[in-house]
């Protein structure tokens, strides 16, 4: 019952801060929104200790704030590339995915496919690696490095 309050809670916090009109009709709507979600997420069976919503809690925004100034970095990483074509040089690489469950491992990989010039083609459930391919070289070493696959952990609570 736990994980279905903190569900609602973060559902209804995300949709007041995202509606912005407050009327009567749309309080109706997000209302009923956030209903069907709360339903259809426990018809699915998928919420519990491993996707607890209420876990997250602070270190979501947290997180967000960092991988938007990552995804600024990149943009930026990328128009000096377009203005240089001679830094660009693809390739695909392996990264190992080092989160504990599979929400971390798939936010992992959305993280990567986010963040311009770098996208995640396959994650390989076998061994816990995703395959991605990178515009740029720094990009290729900055996932290499391992400092958003740290942050992913954090983000699940592993430190």
């Amino acid at each position: 019952m736990r994980y279905f309050i903190s569900l609602t809670l973060m559902l209804v916090i995300l949709w007041l801060g995202l509606s912005g009109v407050y009327k009567p009709l749309l309080f109706i709507l997000g209302a009923g929104s956030v209903g069907l979600v709360v339903w259809l997420t426990e018809r699915m069976e998928v919420l519990g200790a491993e996707h607890d919503p209420g876990t997250l809690s602070w270190r979501l925004p947290v997180y967000w704030g960092w991988l938007l100034w990552q995804v600024v970095i990149a943009n930026l990483m990328v128009a000096r590339a377009v203005l240089q074509p001679g830094r660009i040089r693809p390739g695909m690489f392996e990264v190992q995915a080092t989160q504990r469950t599979r929400v971390g491992r798939v936010t992992y990989g959305n993280s990567i496919t986010l963040t311009p010039g770098t996208v995640t083609t396959r994650l390989r459930s076998d061994d816990d690696r995703l395959e991605v391919h990178a515009l740029l070289p720094e990009a290729a070493e900055d996932l290499r490095g391992g400092a958003m696959a740290r942050r992913v952990c954090w983000l699940e609570g592993q430190q």
